[in-house]
């Protein structure tokens, strides 16, 4: 049985100085969304997400990222209170056994220094932590200073990539249900 839409994540927020959104699970019609999102980011921001260069992303992959298993997944976007633009995105793909689930951040470019980032990854940890997942871990080109630092913050630790010296893998552990990768 396919678990429902979780709209207990569905919860507005401010950052910054004021600004009013809305953070909720995101929803096969944000595929769009999605779209623009990417299309919002500099060149060098989408390559520091997604580690290769394109200028939109593709429909298939906006089709997929916006349809989730909420069993083993989370997707949360960032709104404005008023509209669907999707300002961000967090996520999780966690593994069949729950111990542990891979993350990834993004964040629209006119959207960075404000908050937005932290406040995605800490109700995106909530979520795991909900749903009884045992680590949440991410891979982080060395180089994005910015995305390093923002999980340093929230206490995520980083260290040597096990398998490529360009990345670092980002752990932090949940609960004692399992380890972060190594």
């Amino acid at each position: 049985m396919t678990r429902p839409y979780p709209k207990e994540f569905d919860r507005p927020a401010m950052i910054g100085a004021g600004a009013s959104l809305r953070i909720r699970p995101i929803r096969p019609e944000d595929e769009s969304g999605l779209v623009e999102l990417v299309a919002g980011m500099t060149p060098d921001d989408r390559r520091l997400r997604f580690f290769t260069q394109f200028k939109e992303l593709p429909q298939a992959l906006a089709a997929r990222f916006a349809r989730v298993d909420y069993d083993r997944e989370m997707a949360l976007i960032a709104t404005p209170m008023d509209d669907n633009t999707v300002l961000g995105v967090a996520r999780y793909a966690a593994d069949a056994a729950l111990r542990q689930a891979e993350f990834a951040l993004a964040v629209r470019s006119d959207w960075h220094h404000r908050g937005l980032g932290h406040l995605l990854m800490t109700r995106l940890i909530e979520a795991a932590k909900a749903r009884g997942i045992g680590a949440l871990y991410g891979d982080v080109l060395r180089e994005n200073a910015t995305m390093i630092e923002l999980c340093r913050e929230i206490g995520l630790t980083a260290k040597n990539h096990p398998d490529d010296p360009i990345l670092l893998r980002l752990t932090l552990a949940l609960s004692g249900r399992g380890d972060p990768q190594p």
